[in-house]
């Protein structure tokens, strides 16, 4: 098991970062009108699998209004990245500010406490800071993980995860060696049936407790949906023409990418109706990118209740919001589905923020990652920066979006180190021993959807040179 052993200074230098990213916080992002003196209020919104598959992203065929709205108030970050590709890690992450490692933060299964006791947790923080915070929906991947982060009991739906409300659904699930039924449903339901409207139900019942509470809070809101299976009401189903649906413009292996950054996407293959193996007929690719849409606008549709329910009771003058999705997700591209790899079909995810005092409608091209979000928020609602942080507050891009900022972000998966710069991102696995077995490097600025492997060409030697000194420095 990994101690802490980094110097965050270290850090800082190999990112590119400077010495001011160490600095203790010194700006409070004041309430408009009416808001008062009071520390602002957090709203937390976690989005499961979440890629930037959003209006406001430039994908004009999906229906995102309340995402895209909540964008146009606030700040869109454009290249915002994962730390790791897969839920429980990419999110123990982001709430402890601390980096994956080789062995740390590794599976969808992780528990940030077992895999760094004793560290503080961006909820604990808020909480010894006087806030009173609330977990509803999936936060951790573990809804018990870091229990003493919550000012009350973490709280999710009842039933079982996959969250079937049809009865040949169900009746498949229970022949399925793993458990799984379909990977997809369309009921003709309300809301509130499936749970991510439930969730919204909690949400909006307890901003209208908090509301009579003199503590600020910190509430986090983490929706299940886009994740798998794709369950949605039938009228977010309706709301997309099948025939209009496009499916993935680079269905196939990256031209001389290695066998390390590809996989079989056993994720979906596990579900009722899924060939074991090969590519997927294009009408069953259709259906399955049909849902995942569904799912983002029934997953939108419960976000815009509760930013209602806040504008209704006049919270949202002192309130910061925070929209995130845990990774990207691959509808077909590559040939991939699911998420666990490099690519940045994988890696790049979404990121929005509005707070108190900031100009409606940025958006910012700076390289930030998650990294950055436990020092942001803490910038911005005027609490001390833990020392143990490895991020940078990107609380200075909130009002000058265009100053310049990071060198490069970094993310990983199992023995895949990967950096992203301004132009490229570069891809190598290692052994234990340290040998480099495999590699990739894309240019973003010819080649921004990844589809030729250059890291083998001679002109490149000293690209790739450049960028693995990087990931060593890191790594050190």
């Amino acid at each position: 098991m990994t101690t802490y052993t980094y110097s965050r200074r270290g850090f800082l230098k190999a990112a590119g970062l400077g010495a001011a990213a160490l600095g203790l916080p010194g700006c409070l992002f004041a309430a408009k009108k009416g808001g008062g003196d009071k520390k602002p209020n957090v709203l937390f919104i976690a989005v499961d699998d979440l890629r930037p598959q959003l209006g406001c992203y430039g994908h004009k065929q999906m229906r995102s209004p309340n995402i895209d709205r909540l964008a146009s108030e606030g700040v869109l970050f454009r290249r915002s990245y994962c730390k790791v590709p897969v839920c429980g890690a990419s999110r123990a992450s982001l709430l402890t500010g601390v980096r994956p490692t080789r062995d740390r933060f590794i599976s969808y299964n992780v528990w940030a406490e077992k895999d760094l006791p004793g560290a503080l947790t961006l909820p604990k923080h808020f909480r010894n800071n006087g806030y009173h915070t609330i977990s509803n929906g999936k936060v951790f991947h573990h809804s018990s993980d870091c229990r003493d982060s919550w000012s009350e009991a973490p709280w999710r739906p009842k039933g079982p995860w996959q969250n079937y409300l049809l009865d040949k659904s169900k009746k498949l699930t229970r022949k399925n060696q793993r458990g799984k039924g379909p990977a997809f449903e369309s009921a003709d339901v309300t809301d509130n049936a499936y749970f991510d409207g439930m969730i919204a139900d909690k949400g909006i019942s307890d901003v209208r407790r908090m509301k009579k509470n003199d503590k600020p809070f910190f509430l986090a809101l983490g929706f299940f949906k886009p994740h798998l299976p794709f369950n949605a009401p039938k009228r977010y189903w309706d709301l997309y023409k099948r025939e209009k649906i496009d499916l993935a413009d680079n269905p196939f292996r990256p031209k001389g990418a290695p066998d390390a950054a590809l996989h079989n996407w056993g994720e979906l293959r596990a579900y009722e109706g899924i060939p074991k193996k090969g590519r997927l007929p294009n009408g069953l690719a259709r259906t399955l990118i049909h849902g995942y849409y569904a799912c983002v606008s029934y997953t939108d549709a419960q976000i815009g209740r509760v930013l209602a329910e806040l504008d209704r009771l006049g919270l949202r003058r002192n309130t910061i919001v925070v929209l995130w999705g845990d990774h990207g997700w691959n509808l077909g591209e590559h040939g991939l589905w699911c998420k666990h790899c490099n690519f940045e079909t994988s890696l790049h995810s979404p990121l929005i923020v509005t707070a108190p005092g900031i100009k409606p409608g940025l958006e910012t091209n700076a390289l930030t990652e998650y990294l950055d979000i436990f020092p942001s928020l803490s910038e911005m609602c005027n609490l001390p920066l833990p020392a143990h942080l490895q991020g940078k507050s990107f609380a200075p891009l909130m009002k000058k979006p265009n100053r310049l900022w990071k060198k490069a972000v970094f993310s990983r998966y199992f023995n895949g180190d990967s950096v992203k710069t301004d132009r490229y991102r570069y891809t190598e696995w290692r052994r234990k021993d340290g040998k480099v077995y495999a590699r990739m490097l894309y240019d973003h600025s010819t080649d921004p959807h990844e589809n030729v492997n250059i890291s083998e060409l001679p002109p490149n030697k000293e690209v790739v040179e450049k960028l693995s000194k990087m990931l060593r420095g890191l790594r050190n």
